[in-house]
């Protein structure tokens, strides 16, 4: 399985539209080769560099497997859980130290998970213990302007 973005390249930096100092919108994703077992997708994007340990910018689960692309501020069907700031839906990059890396993963299940809208990653995480047929993930990275 692979996932890619229009907007950037795996490592490169993240463009300023898609981040806090833009228009903080979620930025177009493509998914590929998704196994034909596949039952849905859960994403999940997440700053491992966060000042408090990692934050968990966006949590969304029971995508269909047939997804192949997020469009450009689109949220995809499927369930949001809750992020770090304690919301639901997407959360673009915004770094308040320095530059960060931050991950886009996808998972391919087994199963649509049963579990309630609103759940966190790590309620994520627990409900995908043994129902992960694969995986990929695409970093980015952001830095703002006043941090540069």
């Amino acid at each position: 399985m692979k996932l890619t973005s229009p907007a950037f390249t795996e490592g490169k930096s993240i463009p300023e539209k898609y981040t806090c100092d833009g228009k903080n919108i979620l930025l177009p994703l493509m998914i590929s080769d998704v196994p034909a077992n596949a039952k849905s997708l859960a994403l999940v994007m997440d700053d491992p560099d966060a000042v408090r340990g990692t934050w968990d910018h966006w949590v969304v689960w029971n995508i269909a497997p047939e997804t192949k692309t997020i469009s450009e501020g689109t949220e995809p069907k499927g369930i949001l859980g809750t992020t770090s700031k304690g919301d639901k839906g997407f959360h673009g990059p915004c770094p308040p130290d320095k530059e960060h890396r931050y991950f886009f993963k996808i998972y391919a299940l087994d199963t649509m998970l049963d579990i309630p809208e609103g759940s966190n990653k790590k309620q994520l995480e627990t409900a995908m213990k043994g129902h992960i047929i694969t995986q990929a993930q695409l970093m980015g990275r952001y830095n703002r302007p006043q941090n540069r």
